[in-house]
């Protein structure tokens, strides 16, 4: 319980110390944010706002657990670089993801095309991606997914494993970045789910994963370096996470699930994620078969909310409050097994 809470805990203090400078550094470089006119027009006085946050507490994140990988291998002998080593997919994906997220970032700050990465260029990444992680935990711990809730049983679904959880690949790092539209909101979130996700895997069957403990100290250190990051991206946000953070998260969300064969958690774990999605297509659906009519004010769905006259904050506070309900049922589900 130590290490899980060192993670946790330098995570949040490195975040604090570095983020100062780091706002600094991408002021001087003009990383900042454009606010364009399809959003809710009191979001046009972010205007300005340093973005790609998300590049710091990614980096802390996996500096933490790669570090607490060497350690474990070290001290308990079992190897470092083993094939069924869960550190490896689980880095795989949500580094990837962030790779993606900040090159979508950098085309749209840097080189001021507001597209960033082409819906085209976003999906061969992310298919990439998805590929390389879900073929690893095919072949190192096969394609079987843990049926859920309150149930040991698990589903088999053989070589078919690999193209469906490229697309949930896809579909979580994608719902994940719709998530982060208002203040505070994915990061908030975010703390909650990986606090969950650390229970899970520090509280759960021993063999839940082929690393239980490496993946706890994992979700521990992104808990704790997103509630670092909230100190700064609460409401006045003074910086954005950007497609860097949000897809950092995605890809770790989708990283832990994998390597555990808990992927139907995510309907927990991952709620407001996937609400944010599911809002957006439909409002797309609906839009094209009535020929302009909307479900929504405005989508995602925080949008929504925002148009209807709730401030940013009561939103995170009524998101942060599903999820505490949420992740609570999802901890129960596995430990009480």
């Amino acid at each position: 319980m130590i290490l899980y809470a060192a993670n946790l805990v330098c995570a949040a203090l490195l975040v604090l110390l570095f983020m100062p400078r780091l706002l600094v550094r991408l002021r001087a470089l003009k990383l900042q944010q454009t606010i364009y006119n399809l959003g809710p027009k009191a979001h046009q006085a972010k205007q300005g706002t340093p973005n790609m946050g998300g590049i710091l507490f990614g980096a802390v994140t996996v500096v933490l657990a790669a570090g607490t990988g060497i350690y474990l291998a070290l001290t308990k002998n079992t190897g470092f670089f083993v094939k069924r080593n869960p550190l490896f997919p689980l880095l795989a994906a949500s580094v990837g993801g962030m790779a993606i997220g900040f090159a979508d970032d950098w085309i749209k700050d840097v080189k001021h095309r507001h597209e960033g990465l082409t819906p085209r260029q976003k999906i061969i990444g992310q298919i990439a991606v998805g590929l390389i992680v879900s073929a690893w935990c095919y072949f190192t711990g096969g394609g079987s997914v843990r049926l859920f809730p309150f149930s040991p049983a698990a589903l088999d679904l053989g070589v078919f494993y690999i193209p469906l959880m490229t697309l949930a690949y896809m579909f979580i790092t994608n719902s994940a970045n719709l998530q982060d539209g208002v203040d505070g909101l994915l990061s908030s979130v975010t703390v909650i789910a990986m606090f969950a996700f650390g229970l899970i895997f520090a509280c759960g069957p021993e063999n839940l994963s082929g690393g239980n403990t490496v993946c706890a100290c994992f979700s521990f250190a992104l808990c704790g370096a997103c509630l670092g990051f909230l100190r700064f991206n609460a409401h006045p946000a003074r910086i954005f996470m950007g497609d860097t953070g949000s897809m950092f998260i995605g890809g770790a969300m989708m990283g832990l699930t994998m390597v555990s064969g808990l992927e139907l958690l995510l309907i927990l774990l991952g709620f407001t994620c996937i609400v944010s999605s599911l809002s957006v297509m439909l409002q797309v659906g609906y839009f094209k078969i009535t020929h302009g009519k909307r479900i929504f004010r405005m989508s995602p769905l925080h949008h929504h909310f925002e148009l209807g006259g709730m401030s940013e904050n009561r939103i995170v506070l009524m998101y942060a409050a599903v999820m505490l309900l949420l992740c609570a049922a999802a901890v129960l589900s596995v430990v009480l097994r």
